[in-house]
């Protein structure tokens, strides 16, 4: 219970604000530029694109399972 306590203890003080010391200066730029939502939409067009590609294979397989 005291290792739980601890934990969730830490986790709150990660999730403050941090100083202006860690902050990273190039995404406080593309997020100025809005860049950062190119680099986003990119992201997430790769990853859509890679569970289509593992469910297009998982459906192959299937298929090929049931034949045999």
């Amino acid at each position: 219970m005291l290792l739980f306590s601890l934990l969730i203890i830490s986790v709150v003080s990660f999730a403050q604000e941090k100083p202006d010391s860690y902050r990273v200066e190039m995404a406080d730029t593309m997020r100025s530029n809005g860049r950062i939502y190119v680099v986003v939409a990119v992201a997430l067009t790769i990853l859509i694109g890679l569970v289509l590609y593992v469910v297009r294979i998982d459906r192959k397989i299937s298929k090929l399972e049931r034949e045999k």
